[in-house]
């Protein structure tokens, strides 16, 4: 009898230490291995003080007109184990004063408080539905919750984007809903749209099919049996289309609040044979059905901010035309102008006035087909002011070598060159000989164009160590107004144009402004660094590479995604202001800059420097940790199956909003029927768990 107490005490202790280890590193976990710590090669030789990395490094002072010899605060300290002497006492603790160490630690904490927060049973997903949304869960939410349990999703709670993308359509009758959908892709100036159309557990027709419905299919396919019968708008120009002004849209976000209810015995099922969707036997030709008026209109080459203004609150800069510091004080920070509200950065009722005439879609848009009725129309991205429905972007799910990240192309980060990179082709808006200065992608090119800087007599504000009033336990900066870049931007940049494109009535004007770059694949960005992302006609495709990627990535976008919630600035990515005023602190504060270096500090600088009173520490640590923390991440939430995964939800939540009964229907359960088969996924992670430590795979 001793024997097998002993036996069950053991086992007990192996189950709660495993089970105490599965959370830990939780976060980390890799696709193929739910809950094991990621594993990398570059992470052996860069991050040997990982277990201190909220400790601050000691500081490094500037140094003085006659040293110039120093050392990086990135350098550990070497202490020799043989040594007779005991080792010194440590230092105190150093409090590092720049902004981004502080953003840094707030992203941490804000990321700790969203993964502590995560339902880990149905019982308690449901619950979590009803207290946030006010509803039973759609029909086939327990299909959904396993689909994404067997999937791998990291946080089954985090939906809010498609609730929110869907909550003012139920103050429109469903009829109504259904009648738009059905032909939208038909309409004289909606049809820059294609219908996928559902029936009977099938995709039963593609309407003004492309590429990009074909995705769709693809990922639709994977859960369609559990789909009520339905037709899909989704938007085929690469910008977004409804802009609903904000008084209609409050109206209609009261109505919704409202019609909430969770009646029991709700019915968890769909309505069958709901009447108004598209008759998908016969050809487009003879359908007779009624349209209705969607109220589009073309604006291309607009302004796009005297479209967008009536869709925002009427205390907002857009209303108010707020500029300068008034609208800057929301969403940067005062000492270096970082941006610490992603989000408000993002936010065009905030900073659309002051970028008006920066962005190439708020300047002049290439193609606009707009509404400001709210229809239903599936689309990629869209603005802060856009009532469209997101849906993750095809070219995530879509194999294509342009976008693909390879793991077997990237290198470590030793490795890679200490610089910023990017390529692309003019696109962005229509441009001119006029208009081209107001384009986004050719300001930073501009910019990054040492000769160019030069000759313009560029200057940019940085952080500066020297003269900022250090003591035994602080370091502080002061802002540096005059920093003049040209040669920091040759040394540390790769950033133009491969092609000309998207000009009226051509490209020559371009010839004597622009040296255009050879052309270079994805995966030979890899070598560099910092890799920056910016819009062009509407997202970039090249986001998840570049999140997945060892390099860190850097960002600047007008345009809202389906994963935004789920990427934390400045733990996962460095957000950049849209103006790009920001970006020559920012590279500077992680490359490091001192006036008086030598080459050996990996600074070369012509003589006399330009900036001979400028010092900035080097935080090449602060990037790597960033950019493995992205990587990580990715791994876990940006994969194929998390499309899957959102897509599945979406498109239940979808399912009811354009059901008769949407009122009566519903999981009303409490979540127990599951109970068997939470206890079942968590018993295979831990074995999964057991099957990593010991170095195997499972042996079913």
């Amino acid at each position: 009898m001793g024997r097998i107490e002993l036996n069950k005490r053991r086992i007990s202790i192996l189950v709660a230490a495993i089970v105490a280890f599965l959370i830990l590193f939780r976060p980390f976990g890799s696709s193929s291995t739910p809950g094991a710590p990621f594993k990398d090669d570059d992470l052996a030789w860069d991050y040997p003080e990982l277990e201190h990395e909220h400790t601050p490094a000691p500081p490094v002072l500037p140094p003085s007109n006659a040293a110039h010899d120093a050392v990086s605060v990135d350098l550990p300290v070497s202490v020799d184990p043989e040594a007779d002497e005991p080792a010194p006492p440590s230092p105190p603790p150093v409090e590092d004063l720049h902004p981004i160490h502080t953003l840094m630690d707030k992203a941490d904490h804000a990321f700790r408080v969203y993964e502590g927060s995560i339902s880990s049973t149905f019982r308690q997903t449901v619950d979590k539905y009803r207290s946030k949304y006010g509803r039973h869960p759609p029909p086939n939410f327990a299909e959904w919750y396993k689909f994404a349990r067997k999937k791998g999703v990291f946080n089954i709670d985090d939906f809010d984007h498609i609730m929110d993308d869907l909550r003012p359509f139920w103050a429109i009758e469903p009829a109504t809903i259904r009648a738009h959908a059905a032909h939208i892709w038909g309409d004289d100036l909606g049809h820059h749209a294609s219908g996928i159309h559902i029936r009977d557990g099938q995709v039963a027709k593609i309407s003004e099919g492309m590429w990009r419905s074909e995705v769709m299919e693809q990922v639709v396919n994977n859960f369609v049996s559990y789909l009520p019968d339905m037709d899909i708008p989704m938007n085929r120009q690469d910008q977004p289309r409804v802009v609903v002004p904000w008084e209609d849209m409050q109206d209609l976000l009261k109505l919704e609040y409202q019609a909430r209810a969770m009646p029991p015995g709700a019915s968890d099922s769909f309505t069958a044979n709901q009447a108004g969707l598209l008759d998908v036997t016969i050809d487009p030709a003879e359908d007779k059905s009624t349209r209705l008026d969607a109220g589009w209109f073309d604006a291309p080459g607009q302004r796009f901010m005297t479209i967008a203004a009536a869709a925002c609150p009427p205390e907002s800069p857009a209303r108010r035309s707020t500029l300068g510091d008034k609208a800057n004080a929301l969403y940067k920070e005062k000492l270096g102008g970082f941006v610490n509200n992603f989000n408000l950065s993002t936010d065009l009722c905030t900073v659309g006035p002051a970028i008006d005439n920066l962005h190439g879609m708020l300047y002049s848009a290439s193609s606009m087909t707009a509404t400001r009725t709210l229809v239903p129309i599936f689309s990629e991205c869209k603005t802060s002011v856009n009532n469209d429905i997101l849906f993750p972007a095809n070219m995530y799910y879509k194999h294509d070598d342009r976008y693909d990240y390879d793991p077997t192309d990237d290198v470590d980060w030793r490795d890679k060159e200490d610089k910023m990179i990017w390529r692309g082709v003019t696109s962005g808006g229509v441009q001119t000989v006029d208009t081209w200065k107001t384009m986004h992608r050719q300001r930073l090119v501009q910019l990054f164009n040492g000769t160019q800087v030069l000759a313009d007599g560029t200057e940019a504000t940085v952080l500066n160590q020297a003269d900022a009033g250090h003591t035994a336990t602080k370091i502080n900066y002061k802002e540096y107004p005059h920093f003049e870049p040209s040669a920091f931007a040759d040394n540390h940049s790769d950033i133009g144009f491969v092609e000309s494109w998207g000009c009226v009535p051509d490209c020559s004007f371009y010839d004597s402004i622009f040296s255009m770059k050879n052309q270079t694949t994805l995966s030979s960005q890899f070598l560099s660094r910092y890799l920056i992302d910016v819009d062009g006609h509407s997202f970039s495709g090249r986001w998840h590479a570049f999140l997945q990627s060892k390099s860190l990535g850097f960002k600047a976008t007008i345009f809202r995604e389906w994963h935004d919630s789920r990427l934390f600035a400045w733990k996962h990515f460095i957000p950049v202001d849209n103006r790009y005023d920001d970006l020559y602190a920012l590279l500077t504060y992680f490359v490091g800059y001192n006036g008086h270096a030598s080459s050996k500090h990996g600074l070369e600088q012509s003589s006399p420097d330009p900036n001979p009173d400028l010092y900035i520490a080097r935080h090449e640590k602060e990037a790597q940790k960033i950019a493995r923390q992205s990587r990580e991440w990715a791994k876990t939430v940006l994969r194929r199956e998390d499309i899957e995964i959102y897509m599945f939800r979406l498109l239940l939540e979808y399912g009811r909003i354009i059901d008769d009964n949407r009122d009566r229907i519903g999981y009303s359960g409490d979540g127990s029927e599951l109970d068997d088969f939470d206890r079942g996924q968590t018993a295979k992670s831990i074995w999964n768990l057991n099957d990593w430590l010991k170095g195997s795979s499972p042996s079913s």
